[in-house]
């Protein structure tokens, strides 16, 4: 597997990896918490479940600064910003958008507001942007109630909204895309993501056309989304009034970036396909135990869309038809540490033993 990204190379942000591609320029002042160059993990069990050949990688998006793919779109919106001339910078979020914005405003040096859905947000996310000192206010909503909100307020100047309707967000998040084909020489046949706000999808593929433009890849890759039943707008093509998932990071109803997510699909002749509860959280607990990779629910959705593929006649996809030895790729957009609430209700049935020899070989099974 060749790579052109340098060990030095691996310790900048996405800005200097990238600046050619990027809307920044000399008198940009970069914000940076050495975010991007994230590992792409090659999978051999989930490659196994394909078959036919084929070679299925992890963008395992989880060990960015914050702990979630935003990290890379934040540096950009940040640093453009700041270079604006912006005091105060605002998002509404389900959780990876309010860590990142008040990580990067807290190394910026200027104020995070963040509106949120109350009683909606996983503990380890919102932790993340106490801890960063962002100024925090939960309203009686969703999502989408707080993202109206926050463009209300964006409106009179005072804030830099940092939600992926800011262009410079998807800018960050494109290079994702560029990382990829650096890595593997190409830009894979499939690339199967988790869709919530439907920024990312669109971000990819932005970058998949940008590299293809400059002939550093050969083709460019189907791009398969997949949606929470319970939250999924784009595939039942109707507004969510009320989303509800155990994937709290794409519970959303009504997507900021739906009509070019719908454009990505449209194009890359992709496809948008839902995924249960149930699913998720079973692809979660594989992808643990098999190969290594801890992820929120919401990452998951993408292994789960990778199973429904491989297994399910009603999929968008089915991988058992793709031609032998396609290349896959599926993100996984956040650390499983960010959203461990599930996991900690399966610790709680933990009960201890008497502390002998013996008594540890029979709980173990030996």
């Amino acid at each position: 597997m060749a790579s052109t990204t340098s060990k030095s190379e691996r310790n900048r942000g996405v800005i200097e990896s990238y600046p050619e591609f990027l809307p920044v320029s000399a008198s940009t002042p970069v914000v940076s918490l050495g975010e991007g160059n994230t590992p792409l993990i090659y999978c051999s069990q989930l490659s196994k479940r394909v078959g036919r050949g084929c070679e299925v990688f992890v963008k395992n998006e989880g060990v960015n600064p914050t702990g979630s793919f935003k990290d890379r779109g934040m540096t950009v919106a940040v640093s453009k910003a700041l270079e604006y001339g912006a005091k105060a910078l605002i998002c509404a979020s389900t959780g990876n958008t309010s860590a990142s914005a008040a990580a990067y405003a807290a190394r910026a040096g200027i104020l995070c507001v963040v509106i949120l859905p109350a009683g909606k947000i996983a503990i380890g996310k919102l932790v993340q942007a106490f801890a960063y000192g962002a100024k925090i206010i939960a309203i009686d909503g969703n999502f989408d109630d707080a993202l109206r909100i926050v463009r209300d307020l964006g409106e009179s100047g005072d804030f830099a909204i940092v939600n992926s309707v800011n262009p410079d967000r998807i800018a960050g998040q494109k290079t994702a895309a560029y990382e990829i084909i650096d890595e593997i020489g190409d830009a894979p046949d499939f690339h199967l993501l988790p869709v919530g706000n439907a920024g990312n999808i669109a971000a990819y593929w932005v970058g998949y056309q940008e590299y293809h433009a400059y002939k550093r890849s050969t083709k460019l890759p189907a791009m398969i989304g997949f949606q929470a039943a319970g939250a999924a707008p784009i595939f039942y093509n109707r507004i969510i009034e009320k989303p509800e998932t155990v994937a709290s990071a794409i519970r959303i109803g009504n997507p900021a970036s739906w009509k070019q997510a719908r454009g990505a699909i449209a194009k890359s002749r992709g496809a948008i396909d839902v995924v249960s509860d149930a699913e998720i959280l079973a692809a979660q607990s594989w992808l643990a135990q098999h190969e290594g990779i801890f992820v929120e629910p919401a990452s998951a959705a993408s292994i789960a869309g990778l199973f429904k593929c491989c297994d399910s006649g009603e999929a968008a996809y089915s991988f058992q038809k793709i031609p032998e030895a396609s290349r896959i790729v599926c993100t996984v957009t956040g650390h499983g540490l960010k959203d461990p609430d599930l996991t900690i209700q399966r610790m709680k049935e933990l009960k201890p033993v008497s502390a002998t020899t013996t008594d540890v070989r029979h709980a173990i099974g030996l």
